[in-house]
């Protein structure tokens, strides 16, 4: 893991046993971890969410480094965004509602992936390895390139510039990408009580079957 450290000078450490399941990095052992909180923080969403907000962000520079651990993907933010999480989905009109939408920071670690040039070898001999979906680039000052609550000189990078779009705005999709997700796990749970439920706030209420 000396790229890490020697080239993007990030802090790793070692996970093991339960304490690196309790750390956010899994549960096997021995796994090198980078230590969130210091460089930066990371969203963590399931891998549809992931892969949704992937797509709609595609302009390189739009989003920070991205990985893939299992089912996971670990969106890389500016440190300190894990203590901003809470209150900004209250201030998004997010709060309350249950989404599977978390942010490991300061204390926490991260499963490392592999380095790009050889990550999907060793995913092709472990499934489970973590890889990079979009990776840090030596060189980037990490903290410029990762989305932040205040972006300075560009609210959304949408012209092209290559300035991160700000936290509010990944937080308000990664939050949508997270519901959207929910309500079709729900509707294929509960398919008619799902669908007669929607009819009726959409002032279509089906007849009864009996009538």
């Amino acid at each position: 893991m000396g790229w890490y450290e020697d080239e993007l000078g990030w802090p790793v450490a070692e996970t093991s046993g339960a304490a690196g399941a309790a750390a956010g990095a899994g549960p096997a052992g021995g796994v090198p971890g980078l230590v969130t909180g210091v460089r930066f923080d990371a969203l963590d969403v399931p891998a549809e969410a992931g892969y949704a907000l992937l797509g709609r962000f595609p302009r390189p520079g739009a989003l920070g480094p991205v990985a893939l651990d299992g089912r996971r993907v670990r969106l890389l933010v500016a440190a300190g965004s894990a203590e901003e999480l809470p209150g900004l989905l209250e201030w998004l009109d997010w709060g309350g509602i249950p989404l599977d939408l978390s942010a490991l920071g300061s204390g926490r670690l991260m499963r490392a992936p592999a380095h790009p040039e050889w990550g999907r070898r060793e995913a092709a001999y472990d499934r489970s390895a973590p890889v990079w979906l979009r990776p840090p680039r030596p060189g980037v000052d990490i903290e410029a390139a990762l989305p932040a609550l205040h972006v300075a000189g560009d609210s959304g990078g949408a012209d092209g510039s290559g300035v991160p779009i700000g936290l509010p705005a990944l937080v308000a999709a990664a939050a949508t990408a997270c519901h959207r997700i929910a309500l079709r796990a729900r509707a294929q749970d509960q398919p008619w009580a799902f669908s007669y439920a929607s009819r009726i706030v959409a002032g279509t209420r089906p007849r009864s079957l009996t009538s």
